[in-house]
């Protein structure tokens, strides 16, 4: 209901507004722009009128003209049927009866025993009003009555959007809304009630003395909001109260004041404003805990410069972990469980070509894992990157260029200059076998200090070298499908790639810092290519083949596809540690299988196996199997080492380091939506250490007025120093009109 035409403001004192929290306070919004002629505007004086009828008649000197039979009369886009319509020549004023029906300009049709229109619609009152609305609505009242366009009066207002039941229909439906009166302000754009009263099943449940919503023609409007209240752990019960206030046309700003029972209170605060050339939106707020201040800061913002370039920014930082954790702000852009990243940048884009200007900086939220003094900020980074058009030769030429400034108190200090070239030729061959020759440099200059301190853990304090790395490599493809008619098509494609490089080695450790290169892993997406770090501040070099067999059988909607390969090297290579699959001459063996035999089965399955033993080193499966209906889906996740702890090691890690800790992960899920219902759940479990990661579902039931959600999500690993934690959210929704909820931490 947040930032949309729903806002309610509750009157008559503070009593009021206790009362209607205690009573699960409910935000009303209005359907109809007018529920009496007029469609919530200003009606035209000069608007001509026609009608057509069965029969017309003239009495009284011709002054009341009578039509009767299948009357319908139109002004202003609106129409009117009647079984009978009177209308007055002298003053202007109509009378309908007999199953009168009107149709608004937006589509909203009202039903009236009778009704007296005048001054062409502007005016009128209408008897035992009936009206539907969009999104299955409907409203009673004893009267309505209008008033110069401009003002809507109803009285005894009944609204749902529930249908009867079908075998009683005079039982109440499972929701309704009572109110004395209701009056549509189209004016000023709100519409009022009093002495309303929500019932359930025909029983009250809250009632409200006065407040008033937003017309729904209206995108913004000032108000309070739905509130949230529940409980949590750490600060007890809450309730938040926030309010919605539009600054002007451009800006609007959400203040949410919370008071809790263990801690002191908080207030929190969003600004949103939209420019010509982009857009901003700064998020925060201010509290006390642990007998001092706190605060937290996220913003973002994005702004075009020309149609070439653009800017923009990113900011995020908080006092400290435990106020982000228990008040669960730690939820905007750049903000994970430990660490808060902010940056500002600038991007270019062409043809053919990117550059990027940005600088990084980053908060620790849990200085027992990583304190402020080991994150890095970044000033400046630059990218640039370009991807041409073929030349003469049939070749496509590419350059990669940056540079970087990292600075730490606590740890190294790099700088480092890049430039990367490629030229690649394809050729096809009289056999149809594919040829492409590519030609590869990268260049790269360092100058570091601190060199001795994490994440490298050199030798030397300082840094201040220079490296090209030149490679050449011929890759070479040679498909065959047959196509065999019943039995589908097969395809079988070998794959080979030479690359003839200098060797490099294990040197690089010792002689160049490390910032881009730490979290990589050998498998089937990496088998081919110049380098299978992630960056390049460590590189594969030397002379090396890497081979593969891919195949595929595509038959009536199945599909199975494969790949298997291989690395060769001349000479071992140290730079890869132990138990990464290619530390010596012959690689490990990696391997995909995907398997599709129909549109409710996908499985999918990666592995790495020793190359002697064919003991598997990793293994990474999915599985997804249903439909809309019902679908069940499950990961599975086993790695020898982890590479997570690479980056705290001095290279390579030592025996009986963490990174040696095998990972044994298993994921599964199931998620329905049969009729009314829907359910999506997941459990996560790390098997190697036999201990639950985190479990979560959402229950969810509906019909054509009410939405009940039931969430429950429970991570059971410590963050910032807690053990774990449990949110429970339950959430009603009456469609058309609001939703509460309680939410337990």
């Amino acid at each position: 209901m947040a930032r949309r035409s729903s806002e309610v403001w509750l009157r008559r004192g503070a009593w009021a507004a206790v009362l209607a929290v205690l009573l699960a306070p409910i935000a009303v919004r209005a359907q109809p722009a007018s529920l009496l002629p007029g469609g919530g505007g200003a009606a035209s004086r000069r608007a001509p009128i026609g009608f057509t009828a069965d029969q017309v008649r003239y009495e009284r000197n011709r002054t009341l003209v009578v039509a009767t039979g299948h009357v319908e009369a139109w002004q202003n886009n609106q129409v009117l049927r009647a079984d009978k319509i009177t209308f007055d020549r002298t003053t202007g004023v109509a009378t309908a009866s007999g199953h009168v029906t009107m149709i608004q300009p937006d589509g909203t049709v009202l039903y009236a025993r009778s009704a007296v229109l005048s001054d062409q619609m502007r005016n009128g009152v209408l008897q035992d009003l009936r009206a539907r609305l969009a999104q299955n609505a409907k409203l009673a009242a004893n009267a309505g009555k209008r008033t110069e366009g401009v003002l809507d009066q109803l009285s005894k207002v009944v609204y749902s959007t529930c249908n009867l039941c079908k075998e009683n229909p005079y039982l109440p439906p499972l929701w309704q809304l009572h109110a004395r009166t209701a009056t549509e302000d189209a004016q000023h754009k709100r519409i009022e009630f009093t002495d309303a009263e929500m019932q359930v099943l025909g029983v009250p449940v809250a009632w409200f003395p006065y407040f008033w919503t937003a017309d729904p023609s209206v995108k913004r409007a000032s108000g309070i909001l739905i509130p949230s209240f529940g409980t949590n752990s750490q600060i007890g019960a809450f309730f938040a109260q926030p309010y919605y206030w539009v600054i002007d046309g451009q800006s609007d700003a959400t203040i949410t004041p919370m008071i809790t029972t263990r801690a002191a209170a908080n207030l929190g605060l969003e600004y949103r404003r939209r420019f010509n050339s982009g857009d901003l939106t700064l998020n925060g707020s201010v509290g006390y805990l642990n007998d001092s201040p706190q605060a937290t800061i996220y913003s973002q913002g994005q702004f075009n410069l020309n149609n070439t370039w653009r800017w923009g920014f990113n900011l995020n930082r908080a006092s400290s972990a435990q106020y982000v954790r228990d008040f669960t702000l730690g939820t905007q852009p750049g903000v994970s469980a430990t660490i808060l990243s902010s940056q500002v940048y600038a991007e270019g884009f062409g043809e053919g070509a990117y550059a990027r200007l940005d600088t990084r900086f980053y908060q620790g939220l849990d200085p027992t894992q990583i304190s402020d003094s080991q994150l890095p900020v970044v000033l400046p980074h630059i990218r640039y990157r370009y991807f041409g058009q073929p030349d003469a030769l049939g070749g496509r030429f590419s350059l990669s260029t940056g540079f970087f400034n990292v600075l730490r108190t606590d740890g190294t200090n790099t700088r480092r200059g890049r430039l990367s070239m490629e030229w690649d030729r394809p050729f096809v061959g009289v056999l149809g076998d594919l040829w492409t020759l590519k030609l590869h440099v990268d260049s790269l200059a360092y100058n570091a200090t601190k060199f001795n301190l994490q994440p490298n853990f050199g030798p030397t304090d300082s840094v201040d070298r220079a490296r090209a790395l030149p490679q050449v490599a011929l890759d070479v493809r040679w498909p065959f499908m047959r196509n065999s008619g019943a039995w589908g098509t097969q395809v079988i494609e070998p794959i080979a790639e030479l690359i003839a490089a200098p060797a490099v080695g294990a040197s690089q450790n010792r002689l160049y810092p490390n910032e881009d290169s730490f979290d990589f892993e050998f498998t089937d997406a990496n088998l081919f290519g110049f380098n299978r770090f992630p960056g390049v501040d460590r590189l594969d070099g030397g002379m090396r083949a890497n081979v593969g067999l891919h195949a595929a059988w595509y038959l009536a909607g199945t599909a199975l596809d494969g790949l298997i390969g291989q690395s060769f090297r001349t000479a071992p290579d140290p730079v890869f540690p132990v138990g990464s699959g290619l530390h010596g001459t012959v690689s490990d063996i990696v391997g995909r299988l995907s398997f599709t035999p129909a549109s409710w089965l996908d499985l999918t399955y990666r592995t790495r196996l020793d190359h002697r033993t064919l003991a598997t080193r990793m293994a990474d499966a999915t599985a997804s199997v249903g439909g809309p209906k019902f679908q069940v889906t499950g990961g599975y996740l086993y790695t020898t080492f982890d590479p997570y702890y690479f980056y705290d090691q001095p290279q390579p890690p030592p025996a009986g380091s963490s990174y040696y800790f095998p990972r044994n992960e298993l994921t599964l899920g199931a998620s329905t939506q049969w009729g009314q219902y829907q359910f999506d759940g997941f459990v996560q479990r790390d098997l190697a250490r036999n201990q639950m990661v985190a479990a979560g579902a959402d229950v969810i039931w509906q019909n054509e007025c009410l939405i009940l959600d039931f969430r429950f999500f429970r991570r059971y690993t410590g963050i910032a120093g807690d053990h774990g934690s449990t949110t429970l959210l339950l959430q009603i929704t009456f469609k058309t009109i609001g939703q509460f909820g309680f939410r337990a931490l």
